[in-house]
């Protein structure tokens, strides 16, 4: 089973970037297919991203454009490369295993890490 634990938030200014980080440990992380959820305050997990064991890569429309996901299975991190960031992005960012169909509120995912987006 995948250990999962997410660093690289912080406050940024509207417009600005951040890059996310996410450490994997355990099972075979190069077998896995990983995706990035965000919850902002009040609301549901959202799905963003996602990269599969072959490469493959998805986005919602809230962030396609402007987030890159990107993993380095040499050393079992996945990135989140976030720019153009608008107040709306502000949340609890959180790399998940599964794809843009799996229940994130069940599946495997480290304990997040928070990004405000604000002037």
């Amino acid at each position: 089973q995948v250990q999962l634990v997410e660093s690289g938030g912080g406050l940024v200014q509207p417009g600005g970037s951040l890059r996310l980080s996410c450490a994997a440990s355990g099972e075979r992380f190069s077998y896995v297919t990983m995706s990035w959820v965000r919850q902002a305050p009040g609301k549901g997990l959202e799905w963003l991203s996602v990269m599969t064991t072959g490469g493959s890569t998805s986005y919602a429309d809230s962030v396609k454009g402007r987030f890159t996901i990107l993993r380095d299975d040499t050393k079992n991190m996945l990135y989140l490369q976030m720019n153009s960031l608008k107040p709306e992005d502000t949340a609890v960012y959180y790399c998940a295993q599964g794809n843009k169909y799996s229940d994130f509120t069940q599946a495997i995912r480290g304990k997040g890490t928070q990004v405000t987006v604000s002037s």
